[in-house]
């Protein structure tokens, strides 16, 4: 078979350039460090790289969720064991206040010490998080939740939205308690045995007149709204240590995915750095090699065999 100097020159210009693309290939993937550079390297490859990327981009996200909810739920819990300290100071004075033994002055003293402390207690009410988000109103966390009114009382402006965040593929953690559900309504017995709410401020308001006025049945019933009281502070206060426990249960789970997934992704998608080196110097010898036996050959001419 005749092979023509025109088809000698085109296979060896091919042959060339396959062995300059294959050695730019190599260069390529030793200066990315990775073994699938484009997806037409490795097709499965390249779509399952994506798809563990796609995983651990919601990974990422459920992390965001996390760390806000938890920033949250210290807020909340610093708040409620304010509002426990409050109550229990307020509960010392009632008690004082109730036994017979404080003057007059003394009272007015103490009651101007209540009236203080509720203010304190509706300060941590308004608490905001790191975000200035209103923690205790609900979904509408840029309102104040509990504003005096003209008349003097306290209204509460939130709404009972119980919020709920995404931490995994399949589980939603609650992250907040409205301001009803920590500083709810406290429940009499009247002399006829029917059963009325007072709100949280207002028992406070009038247990303050009680002492004030040396009113031992209001100062009583005023013991028995703080018992009420703080029993839902306790309830909130275990539901914030429950939530911050499984937020801290579900994060040591997403690390540990994450770590897995991000094995699978080494493993798929990092370059052998040893074998892409030793590829390269094999490319680079194949390629000189070409390159000397195109230059010989092509130099050949008929002529120098005529003597």
């Amino acid at each position: 078979m005749k092979v023509s100097t025109s088809l000698f020159f085109d296979r060896s210009t091919n042959q060339m350039i396959r062995g300059q693309s294959e050695l730019a290939k190599t260069q390529t993937k030793l200066s990315s460090g990775k073994e699938v550079v484009n997806p037409s390297d490795a097709p499965e490859k390249a779509t399952a790289i994506q798809r563990i990327k796609s995983v651990l981009n919601k990974q990422e996200s459920f992390a965001g969720n996390i760390e806000g909810a938890e920033n949250r739920l210290i807020a909340e819990e610093t708040a409620l064991n304010g509002v426990n300290d409050i109550l229990t100071r307020i509960k010392e004075l009632s008690i004082q206040a109730a036994n017979g033994t404080l003057g007059p002055r003394d009272k007015e003293l103490v009651a101007i010490e209540v009236e203080g402390l509720t203010q304190d207690l509706l300060s941590l009410a308004n608490t905001q998080d790191v975000n200035e988000n209103y923690i205790f109103s609900g979904s509408r966390i840029q309102v104040q939740p509990f504003q005096k009114s003209g008349h003097g009382g306290v209204i509460y402006y939130g709404d009972e939205t119980r919020n709920e965040v995404q931490v995994s593929e399949q589980r939603y953690i609650r992250f907040n308690r409205t301001g009803t559900d920590v500083f709810g309504r406290v429940l009499r017995e009247t002399d006829s045995g029917e059963t009325v709410g007072k709100g949280f401020f207002e028992a406070l308001e009038e247990l303050a007149l009680g002492i004030r006025e040396s009113d031992t049945s209001a100062i009583n019933q005023g013991i028995d709204d703080l018992d009420q009281a703080s029993f839902n502070i306790a309830v909130a206060t275990a539901q914030v240590g429950s939530e911050m426990a499984s937020i801290n249960t579900q994060r040591e789970v997403n690390e540990e995915t994450v770590l897995q997934l991000r094995t699978i992704l080494s493993n798929l998608e990092d370059l052998d750095y040893s074998k892409a080196v030793t590829q390269m110097q094999k490319d680079m010898l194949a390629l000189q090699a070409t390159q000397s036996s195109f230059s010989q050959i092509s130099n050949l001419n008929l002529f120098n065999y005529i003597s």
